[in-house]
């Protein structure tokens, strides 16, 4: 008789054992997956700082454009670099101005005047040569693609591993672009544009010493 009141009660310390042990190994697992999500990568773009100019220009803005990379492909080992940007998934950003201001603007930038979306729906950055010319610095040499017009650019880029950071100068007129102009001239955007770009790798990479 006690022998078989017994084994009830050991029946539920064992269960409870098990479900005791399930609980932990769930704890345990769920740990990696919210670490996972706090060490995301970042997204890579390019920052594109648009200036203005003219008489009256104190009484316009400059723009910040950002320019989110579709794909980027860095070879360290090999010293390649290829960078593809959408043209549709360029965003304007500027602080200082209205949100139907900043629609306007995006539109504008999207538009037949400025970038063609439509008819050109890709910018491409291609290198064809880099230099290292200290550890962690390089220069970058390559055709861009941009409103249909390729021309050779170079980039000044630092970092290594997991992050590269660059930056480089060009005009619009090179590649088509007519700079916007209102007021008959009195404001308008210059022709040269800054660009900064920050690419993240998924892997880290060898860097080259």
């Amino acid at each position: 008789m006690n022998i078989e009141i017994q084994w009830p009660g050991r029946k539920r310390i064992l269960l409870r054992q098990k479900l005791c042990l399930l609980l932990l190994i769930a704890a345990l697992l769920a740990m990696p997956l919210r670490n996972a999500a706090q060490s995301k990568p970042q997204q890579s773009a390019i920052t594109i700082h648009v200036s203005k100019s003219g008489l009256f220009s104190g009484f316009a803005h400059n723009h910040i454009v950002v320019a989110p990379i579709n794909h980027a492909t860095v070879d360290p080992a090999h010293l390649s670099a290829e960078i593809t940007v959408v043209s549709k998934e360029m965003k304007v950003t500027d602080p200082e101005v209205s949100e139907k201001d900043r629609a306007e603007i995006q539109s504008t930038m999207l538009g037949p005047k400025v970038l063609d979306h439509e008819k050109y729906p890709e910018i491409h950055f291609k290198s064809s040569h880099i230099e290292q010319t200290s550890p962690q610095h390089y220069r970058v040499a390559g055709t861009l693609e941009l409103h249909g017009t390729k021309r050779e650019i170079t980039l000044e880029v630092t970092g290594g591993a997991e992050h590269y950071h660059g930056a480089t100068k060009l005009k619009q007129s090179d590649f088509g672009i007519k700079p916007i102009s209102l007021g008959g001239g009195s404001i308008k955007v210059k022709d040269e544009l800054e660009l900064e770009f920050d690419v993240y790798t998924t892997e880290p990479a060898r860097d080259v010493r």
